[in-house]
């Protein structure tokens, strides 16, 4: 069982930030505030029991910790003319809502375009995900300092340009939707790798920019990707170990979601859509059927590889490929993909190298797989494939 700070950890964060940047106007007080307000939860809940409205009372820690932090820096007096709203304790906090308005903010002022695209990205995933600044960093293959230094700047810049609060209106979304779209599937993702939480969070999103953005293909197209994806998740693992797409029990997919994908995936195809994330899910709509239609895979991912420039895109066709030509072909394009510290790469190479018969090199190449990973579940599945090497 979930610990309730945990679990409200999981289903606020997002929340309580997004509120109170409103009503702070400033991302590090209001970042600083939150942690506050769940570091004060830790102490209390315990001891007084958990709120009725753990959402609510957190916003209220938060804002009252932030107000006396204001109030002891007379040079920042005038912002506190700013926090005189209704008590934070009174704020209504609708589970109902596809997705609160104050996130959505959220997410178009870290998408505002006087940041760069990654910039947007990470930043949202710190402040509306509730990514650690390392999670981020892997998310991004990049060394963690980088991404603290763009996080930093990222703020600063929001500061200084007096970046608004607010949803942009309608004719400025599509300038902002790449990178939105982009901070929407790195939040599934991230959840997809066993935190459930923020898969769900990632699908509620999606559904209400597919509401927000009716006619836009590839909004539609990520909505369909991430249902077909989570509707294999009780399937991914067994216990706590991790299984692969092959080996999953296929009656544990969930076959109404993956008939939602598909209904949204027709809506993105209907709107002319040939974006990555169309193309993307027309490919995992493909793994839903038994028996795969490989040749289309292929196609379509070498369609995404062609978009996008990709290696990891280059990485999953080479698997496609090996399914239609063999793993000499597949192996002969992951050889020639310059992606040595992604553990996906050296895992995709050791199993196309124990396919050869080729033994000691797929050893080689799981124990470097082996290295770079972060996640135990992945630990555990590349230990088993080097016992059965052993064996």
């Amino acid at each position: 069982m979930v610990a309730p700070l945990e679990q409200a950890f999981r289903d606020q964060w997002g929340r309580v930030l997004a509120t109170l940047i409103g009503l702070l106007g400033d991302f590090d007080l209001a970042e600083e505030a939150a942690q506050e307000a769940f570091a004060i939860a830790a102490r209390r809940w315990p001891v007084d029991g958990t709120p009725d409205n753990p959402g609510a009372w957190l916003i209220a820690t938060g804002r009252n910790r932030a107000i006396d932090r204001i109030r002891r820096d007379r040079a920042l007096a005038a912002k506190t003319r700013r926090l005189q709203a209704p008590e934070a304790a009174e704020v209504e906090m609708d589970d109902t809502t596809i997705f609160p308005d104050e996130r959505l903010e959220l997410l178009f002022t870290c998408c505002h375009p006087a940041l760069a695209t990654e910039a947007q990205v990470a930043l949202t995933l710190r402040a509306l995900g509730g990514l650690t600044t390392a999670e981020i960093a892997r998310a991004f293959l990049v060394p963690e300092p980088t991404m603290a230094q763009r996080l930093v700047r990222a703020k600063r810049k929001i500061a200084a340009a007096g970046i608004p609060f607010r949803v942009p209106p309608a004719h400025l979304l599509p300038e902002r939707l790449d990178a939105v779209l982009a901070i929407v599937y790195l939040i599934f993702n991230e959840g997809y790798s066993g935190r459930g939480h923020l898969a769900a969070e990632a699908i509620r999103l999606g559904r209400a920019l597919a509401e927000l953005m009716p006619d836009e293909p590839e909004a539609q197209g990520l909505l369909a990707l991430m249902l077909l994806l989570d509707a294999r998740r009780e399937a991914r693992f067994r216990g706590d170990d991790l299984v692969l797409l092959d080996d999953q029990d296929h009656t544990l997919w969930d076959a109404t979601q993956i008939e939602d994908g598909r209904t949204v995936l027709d809506r993105a195809l209907a709107l002319h859509g040939h974006g990555p994330y169309v193309v993307q899910a027309a490919i995992a709509s493909l793994h839903a059927d038994r028996p795969r239609d490989w040749p289309q895979i292929a196609a379509l991912y070498s369609e995404l590889s062609r978009q996008t420039g990709s290696p990891v895109v280059e990485l999953n066709r080479a698997v496609a490929v090996a399914e239609v030509e063999g793993p000499s072909a597949g192996l002969a394009i992951v050889d020639s993909i310059d992606l040595d510290d992604y553990r996906y790469l050296h895992s995709t190479r050791g199993e196309m190298l124990r396919q050869l018969g080729r033994t000691d090199e797929a050893r080689d190449a799981y124990r470097r797989a082996l290295d770079l990973v972060h996640d135990d579940a992945e630990r555990r599945l590349l230990k088993r494939k080097l016992a059965e090497l052993a064996g």
